[in-house]
C-alpha cells in the first residue's frame, strides 16, 4: 500500500490557510503546517500582528491535528524585499512587496525548507489560484537543484506548468504569483483554486475554525501595518521636499516630503484645492511631481508602456514574440483589475499590443499593426524621416482634446493630434509624430 503523500502547507493564521490544509486532509494527504515569521517584532513596537498569527496557525494545527513548525525569514525578507522595496521608491518607482515576497520566501525559502528539510512531495498556500496540473501530476514532479545564472539545460525535455486564474475572479491572486519560479510551480498545489471565498468561508464555520473565521482580513503591506505610509516609508528614506506643480500652465500648486512618495496616475494630496489633481510625472533631479485636473486629461494617457526584463513563468517567451518580435496579450497592472481593461495612465485598447525592445528584423517590424502604426522614427514615415531616429513614433487615431501647454520643457515630448495641433509634454522618452500626407 502506497504510503500517504506529505503536503507541507503554508499557514497564515488566516482563513484561507487554513481551510487549505484542511482540504488537503480531507484528501488523504499527510499535512504539515509551517507559519514563516517575515518581519522583526522588535522594529516595529508591536504593530506587527505576527505573534498572535502564529498562535492562530498553531491552534489551526491543533483542531486539524497535524504537526506545526514555524520558521524565521526576518533576515531574507529584509534582504531580498524590503531592501528592493526602499530601492525602488528611491528610484521614483513603485513596487509590490508582495510579489516580491512569494518570489524569494514563500516559493523559494519556505519552498526549500519544505522539500529539503521536511520531506515535503509537495507544498500548498491558501492563494486563490490554479495550475495546469491535478494532484497527482504535481507529485510526479522531480525536484531538481537547477544551476544559478541565466542559462538550462537545453536539451532538457519539459512541459511548462501554466498558472490559472482561479474561479472566484474577485479574489484571483494570480497577480501576485506572477514572478514565482516554473520549479516551484509544477511542485505546489492550491487546494482555494475552485472555490469562491464565501464558500470558504462557509467551510471554515463547519469545520470549528471559527477563531480564524472572525479575524479580519488582512490589507495592504504587512509591514506597514494601519500607520500611515508616508510617515513610515520617511522613517528609512531622506525627506527630499518639492513643489507640486501643474503640467498645464508650470503654476506651483503645493508642496511635499518627497517626489519618490507618489505613483504616476495617483491622486495628489495638495492642501487648499478643492479639486482633485493627479501626478503625470515626476522630476527626480528638481524634485517637482507635475500634476493634472481630472482623471480624463491627456497628460495621464501613454500608449506606448516599456518594461525591463521579464519575468516568463514557463522559462521561455511565446513562440509568437520570437518569431514576429511583436505578440497581441493582454494585461494587468495591479491586483483585481480586469485584464485589457482601461487602467490609470493607460488608453483603452482592449488588447495591448506589447513592443519589447530588442533586435527587429526589420524597419517594418514594429509596424505590423495597420490599425495603430507604431513605428521608429525614420522608418518609412515620410512625416518622420531624419527626425530623431530610434524613438518610437504614434499615430494617434481617437482624436484627443489637445491641451494648452506653453513654453514647454527642454526635451518635452512633441506631438501632432489627428487634427495636426501640436502639443507637448514633459519627461516622456521620446518623440511622437504624425505623418504628412
Amino acid at each position: 500500500m502506497q504510503a500517504a503523500r506529505h503536503v507541507v502547507c503554508a499557514l497564515s493564521g488566516g482563513v484561507d490557510s487554513a481551510v487549505a490544509a484542511l482540504l488537503l486532509r480531507r484528501r488523504g494527504y499527510q499535512v504539515t503546517g509551517v507559519f514563516m515569521k517575515n518581519w522583526d517584532l522588535l522594529d516595529e513596537s508591536g504593530v506587527c500582528t505576527a505573534d498572535k498569527d502564529c498562535e492562530d496557525a498553531y491552534r489551526v494545527c491543533q483542531i486539524l491535528d497535524i504537526p506545526f513548525h514555524q520558521v524565521s525569514y526576518v533576515k531574507e525578507y529584509w534582504n531580498d524585499v524590503f531592501s528592493d522595496f526602499l530601492n525602488e521608491y528611491e528610484k521614483g518607482r513603485t513596487p509590490n512587496p508582495d510579489i516580491v515576497c512569494n518570489k524569494h520566501i514563500k516559493f523559494s525559502c519556505f519552498f526549500n525548507y519544505a522539500v529539503n528539510n521536511l520531506g515535503a512531495d509537495a507544498v500548498a498556500t491558501g492563494h486563490y489560484a490554479r495550475t495546469s496540473l491535478e494532484d497527482e501530476e504535481v507529485f510526479q514532479q522531480k525536484h531538481i537543484k537547477r544551476p544559478e545564472g541565466l542559462f538550462r539545460n537545453r536539451f532538457e525535455i519539459r512541459n511548462a506548468v501554466k498558472l490559472l486564474q482561479a474561479a472566484d475572479s474577485f479574489k484571483d491572486q494570480t497577480f501576485f504569483l506572477s514572478q514565482v519560479s516554473q520549479d516551484a510551480l509544477r511542485r505546489t498545489l492550491f487546494p482555494l483554486g475552485g472555490l469562491t471565498k464565501d464558500f470558504v468561508k462557509k467551510i471554515a464555520a463547519e469545520n470549528r475554525l471559527h477563531h480564524v473565521l472572525k479575524k479580519k482580513e488582512s490589507m495592504g503591506i504587512c509591514f506597514v501595518g494601519k500607520r500611515n505610509f508616508e510617515n513610515f516609508i520617511l522613517q528609512y528614506l531622506q525627506p527630499r521636499p518639492g513643489k507640486f506643480i501643474s503640467i498645464e500652465d508650470s503654476e506651483v500648486l503645493g508642496t511635499h516630503k518627497g517626489w519618490f512618495l507618489y505613483t504616476l496616475g495617483q491622486r495628489a494630496k495638495i492642501g487648499g484645492l478643492r479639486e482633485p489633481w493627479y501626478v503625470v510625472e515626476k522630476d527626480g533631479t528638481k524634485g517637482d511631481v507635475l500634476v493634472a485636473p481630472r482623471t480624463d486629461h491627456p497628460a495621464l494617457y501613454r500608449d506606448l508602456l516599456r518594461t525591463g526584463r521579464v519575468h516568463w513563468i514557463a522559462e521561455e517567451p511565446p513562440a509568437a514574440l520570437v518569431r514576429d518580435k511583436m505578440m497581441e496579450c493582454h494585461f494587468r497592472f495591479r491586483h483585481q483589475m480586469a485584464l485589457g481593461a482601461r487602467g490609470l495612465g493607460l488608453s483603452t485598447l482592449g488588447k495591448a499590443r506589447a513592443l519589447l525592445q530588442g533586435s527587429f528584423s526589420s524597419p517594418s517590424a514594429l509596424c505590423a499593426d495597420p490599425q495603430s502604426r507604431w513605428h521608429r522614427v525614420g522608418d518609412g514615415c515620410e512625416g518622420c524621416a531624419g527626425s530623431h531616429p530610434g524613438t518610437v513614433c504614434r499615430v494617434l487615431q481617437r482624436g484627443r482634446v489637445p491641451g494648452q501647454w506653453e513654453n514647454p520643457a527642454p526635451g518635452a515630448v512633441r506631438l501632432h493630434t489627428a487634427e495636426g495641433q501640436e502639443q507637448s509634454r514633459s519627461g516622456h522618452g521620446g518623440l511622437w509624430r504624425r505623418p504628412q500626407r
